[in-house]
C-alpha cells in the first residue's frame, strides 16, 4: 500500500509535469564511436552523464565526484583479463582491488557497498546480497561505466557506497557494422590456457538501430606467481570455468522530428564452473599447527554429489524518451530482473542436520547455498529546463516503483535456510539546479516508503530449528542532497556536495543467524524451546542503513593535462560492516555506527601526441564500534574506537597508466596497480561490564604491473598482446591476508594473451 504522505508528493510531481504549450527539443547526443584515444571520444564521454540524473547532463554542472571509464579503458583492460572488475580497480580511485572470483567479496567503493546497475536496472538484491553482483555480463558489450562517488539516493536503495552504471554499446553509424573478437591466453600449464570468441553486430538506418552481443568464454586453471594451483574460491571461481552472453537492444526513433524514441533489450548471462577441481585448504602460519605456511591450492577431482557453482543473470529493459513532453523531457523505463546464484559446497557446521543421512564419504555432511532472486520495477522521469522561463533553472523529477523477491536454500538436501522475502517500494523525488553564471547550485529530495515481507519459517539445526513468525516492516525516510559548484574559470572549478544514500542490511543474514541465547533457566521469552515464538518484528538488525556524506573537490583541465582532488566524510549511526563469526569462522554483518574518510587524486599529461600518463590515488580510512547498541537498552553502541579493515576499507592505492603510440596504427601502455602496506589497531573497554575489546590488523602490501602492445593492421583488423602481472609477481590479495573461513589465496601470477579483432 502506498502511503498517504508518499501518494501526496506522487501526485504533485506528476501533476507538474503536464501543463499546457509544449517546446520542441532535439534528442540528446548519444556520442559518435571513434577510433581509441580520439579526441572526438574523449570529449563525448568526458562531458556528459546520465547516470543519477536520468537523462544527459554535463558533468561539470553536477557537483560531486564522478568517474567515466570510457570504452578505450574497458578496451585495454580486456586484452589483459576477463575480470569484470579489474577495469573499475585501475580506474576509479576508491574501488577496492579486483578479488580475481565470481564473487565481489571485499569490492567495496569507499569503503560501502555500491549500487551496481546495467544500463539502469540493479544487477543485485538488498534483500540477500550474495556478493555476484558484479559478474553479469561480458565486458565487451560495455561502451562506458559512469561511477557516483560516495552515497546517493538518486537510483533508489542500495547506494550507500554509490553507483556503478554500466552502459551497453550504441549505434552511431549509419550502416551495418560487425566486431569478431577472438581472444587467446595461457600461464604455459596445460590446464591453464583459456579462450574466447565474441561477436557484436550494430545496425543504425534512418530512425532504427539495433544491437546484437554474443561470446562464450572458457578458463583455464590459475596459476601464482610460485607456479602452484590457485586455491578455487569458496564463494564461486572463474577458474575453470565457463561463461556465455546473448545482449539484444533495438530502438526506434519517431514523432514530428524524431523527439520520440522507444528502446527495448535483453540480456542474458550465464558464468558456470566446469567442476573439474576441489579446494585443498592451506594454512597461515603458526609456529606449532603451521611452521611451514601456504595458500589454498586446488587438485583435480570432483565432490561427490555436488553440483556446478553459477551466476545466472538475464533482463528485460523497456525505455520510452519523448524530448518534447510538457516543454521538458520524459523518461519511462520498465524492467525485469532474474537472478539465480549457487555457490560451491561446503562441509561446515552450519549444514549439520542430524535428521538428515550424512552425504559425504568423509563422515560430513556437504551442501551448496542457491540465492533466488528477482525484480520487476517501473521508473518514470521528468526533466525541465528554464523552469518558471527562468534561464539556467531545472527541475527534475519523478517516481520510482520496484518490487523485490529473494529467498536462499540449501539445495543438495532442500533446506530452507532465507525464507521468501519480498520488498515493495515507492520513491517519488525532486531535484532542483540553478545555472547563475558560473555558478551551479542544487538540491533535492527523495522519500523512500518501503515494505518488507517475511514468511513464517523455522532456523536450521545449527540455529536451534526456531521458530520464526513472519511479518511486515515499514521503511520510510526522507533523504536530501545539496551541492554547488563554481567554474573558477582558466579550467579551474570546485565543488561542495552534501548527500545521503539508503540501503537494506542484507536482511537475509541476521533472519538465518538467529539461534536460542545462553539462557539454561529459560527465563526470557525468546522463541526458544518452553516460550513464545519470536517475530521478525523483534529483530534488531534489521534496521536500515543510512549513509550522509559531505564532500569538497577541485577539478582542473588544461590543453594537455587535467587534475582532480577530492575530500570526503561519511558516517552512518546504525552502519554496517564485516566481521569473522567465532562459530562458523564465516563473515557475518555487523550492525554498529561507521565514519569512513577519504581523499582522492586523479590526472591525466600529455607529454606529447605520442606519450601519455594518467593516474589515481586513494587513502581511505574507516572507524567503527567494538559493540552495538544492546537491543534490550542495558547500554549504547560503543565509541568510534575499532579500525575498520581490509574487509571494509582497502589500503591506500596508487594506479598508474603510461600509454605510448610511436605511429598511429600501434598503442603501448604499461600499467601499474600499488596496494601500501597497512597497521591498523585500537581498544576500548566498555564501562556496562568491564569488558574489554581490542583489534589488529596488518597488510602487506605489493605493486603489478600489466603490459600491452595493439597493432591495428591494414584493412585486417588489429593485433593485441596483453600480459597480466608482467613481472610474475607472488603475492597474497590484501582481503586475504584478514584470517578467515577457508580464506588463503594467491593472487594470479603472469598470464599472457593474445587478442585478435576485425571490425567490418
Amino acid at each position: 500500500m502506498i502511503k498517504p504522505l508518499t501518494a501526496a508528493i506522487t501526485c504533485v510531481l506528476l501533476a507538474s509535469a503536464l501543463p499546457a504549450n509544449a517546446q520542441s527539443m532535439n534528442p540528446p547526443s548519444q556520442g559518435a564511436e571513434e577510433d581509441p584515444g580520439s579526441e572526438q571520444e574523449a570529449t563525448n564521454l568526458d562531458n556528459v552523464i546520465v547516470t543519477g540524473v536520468r537523462t544527459p547532463k554535463a558533468v561539470d554542472k553536477i557537483p560531486g565526484a564522478i568517474t567515466l571509464v570510457s570504452k578505450e579503458e574497458i578496451k585495454n583492460t580486456l586484452l589483459v583479463t576477463e575480470d569484470a572488475t579489474a577495469v573499475l580497480a585501475k580506474t576509479v580511485p576508491g574501488y577496492a582491488e579486483a578479488s580475481q572470483a565470481m564473487s565481489n567479496s571485499g569490492e567495496t567503493l569507499r569503503g560501502r557497498v555500491a549500487l551496481r546497475l546495467f544500463d539502469g536496472v540493479p544487477q543485485g538484491s538488498p534483500l540477500r546480497d550474495g556478493s555476484r553482483n558484479a559478474t553479469f555480463t561480458d565486458m565487451g558489450i560495455v561502451d562506458r561505466v559512469e561511477v557516483i562517488n560516495g552515497p546517493s539516493a538518486s537510483e533508489g536503495i542500495g547506494a550507500a557506497g554509490g553507483i556503478i552504471n554500466y552502459l551497453s554499446a550504441t549505434p552511431t553509424k549509419e550502416g551495418n557494422e560487425f566486431r569478431f573478437v577472438t581472444r587467446y591466453s595461457t600461464q604455459f600449464k596445460d590446464d591453464s590456457e583459456g579462450w574466447k570468441v565474441g561477436m557484436n553486430f550494430m545496425r543504425k538506418q534512418d530512425a532504427y538501430d539495433m544491437v546484437v552481443g554474443l561470446s562464450r568464454v572458457e578458463r583455464g586453471m590459475g596459476y601464482d606467481g610460485d607456479g602452484r594451483r590457485l586455491g578455487m574460491n569458496t564463494s564461486g571461481s572463474t577458474h575453470d570455468s565457463s561463461s556465455e552472453n546473448v545482449f539484444l537492444k533495438g530502438g526506434i526513433n519517431f514523432g514530428e522530428s524524431g523527439e520520440k524514441r522507444l528502446q527495448a533489450s535483453y540480456s542474458r548471462f550465464k558464468i558456470e564452473g566446469n567442476g573439474d577441481y576441489i579446494q585443498v585448504d592451506g594454512c597461515r602460519y603458526d609456529p606449532v599447527e603451521c611452521p611451514n605456511p601456504s595458500t589454498n591450492t586446488s587438485e583435480k577431482g570432483h565432490l561427490f554429489g555436488s553440483k556446478s557453482e553459477f551466476n545466472d543473470f538475464e533482463q528485460v529493459n523497456v525505455i520510452y524518451t519523448d524530448s518534447d513532453f510538457a516543454q521538458g523531457t520524459l523518461s519511462i523505463n520498465g524492467y525485469w530482473a532474474d537472478q539465480a546464484m549457487r555457490y560451491p559446497p561446503e562441509a561446515g557446521e552450519d549444514r549439520y542436520d542430524p535428521l538428515i543421512p550424512v552425504n559425504g564419504p568423509d563422515g560430513q555432511m556437504w551442501d551448496q547455498s542457491e540465492i533466488l532472486s528477482e525484480k520487476e520495477g517501473l521508473r518514470l522521469a521528468w526533466a525541465r529546463p528554464m523552469l518558471f522561463n527562468v534561464d539556467g533553472l531545472e527541475l527534475r523529477t519523478g517516481v520510482d516503483w520496484v518490487r523485490d523477491t529473494a529467498e536462499q536454500r540449501l539445495a543438495l538436501t532442500d533446506r530452507l535456510w532465507v525464507p521468501p522475502m519480498e520488498y515493495t517500494s515507492v520513491a517519488p523525488y525532486m531535484q532542483l539546479s540553478y545555472d547563475i553564471g558560473p555558478v551551479t547550485l542544487s538540491g533535492g529530495i527523495r522519500r523512500e516508503d518501503g515494505e518488507l515481507k517475511v514468511d513464517d519459517y523455522t532456523t536450521t539445526y545449527f540455529r536451534d530449528r526456531r521458530f520464526v513468525n513472519g511479518g511486515t516492516l515499514e521503511y520510510t525516510e526522507n533523504l536530501t542532497n545539496l551541492g554547488a559548484i563554481w567554474r573558477i574559470g582558466n579550467g579551474w572549478s570546485t565543488f561542495v556536495a552534501y548527500g545521503e544514500g539508503f540501503g537494506l542490511p542484507n536482511v537475509g543474514i541476521p533472519l538465518r543467524n538467529i539461534s536460542c541465547p545462553d539462557d539454561p533457566d529459560d527465563t526470557k521469552p525468546d522463541g526458544c524451546p518452553g516460550d513464545p515464538s519470536i517475530s521478525v518484528g523483534d529483530i534488531f538488525d534489521l534496521q536500515p542503513v543510512v549513509v550522509e556524506n559531505r564532500e569538497i573537490g577541485v577539478n582542473w583541465i588544461g590543453d594537455r593535462a587535467s587534475f582532480g582532488a577530492s575530500y570526503y566524510d561519511s558516517e552512518s549511526e546504525y552502519g554496517t560492516s564485516f566481521v569473522i563469526d567465532p562459530a562458523t569462522d564465516d563473515y557475518v554483518l555487523f550492525r554498529a555506527p561507521t565514519r569512513i574518510k577519504g581523499i582522492e587524486l586523479s590526472g591525466d599529461y600529455r607529454f606529447s601526441d605520442q606519450w601519455r600518463l594518467s593516474g589515481v590515488y586513494s587513502r581511505i580510512r574507516g572507524k567503527t564500534s567494538f559493540w552495538s547498541e544492546d537491543p534490550e537498552g542495558r547500554f549504547g553502541a560503543g565509541d568510534l574506537n575499532k579500525p575498520m579493515g581490509a574487509l571494509d576499507v582497502n589500503p591506500d592505492k596508487i594506479a598508474l597508466n603510461l600509454r605510448y603510440r610511436p605511429v598511429q596504427q600501434m598503442e603501448l601502455v604499461l600499467g601499474s596497480t600499488t596496494l601500501l602496506s597497512r597497521d591498523l589497531s585500537g581498544s576500548d573497554v566498555r564501562e556496562y561490564d568491564g569488558a574489554q575489546f581490542s583489534y589488529e590488523e596488518s597488510t602487506t602490501g605489493y605493486t603489478l604491473f600489466d603490459f600491452t602492445a595493439s597493432y591495428t593492421l591494414p584493412k585486417n583488423g588489429r593485433i593485441s598482446l596483453g600480459i597480466e602481472n608482467l613481472t610474475d609477481k607472488q603475492y597474497i590479495l590484501t582481503w586475504s591476508q584478514v584470517p578467515g573461513w577457508r580464506n588463503y589465496w594467491a593472487g594470479r601470477g603472469r598470464m599472457t594473451s593474445l587478442t585478435y579483432e576485425v571490425t567490418f
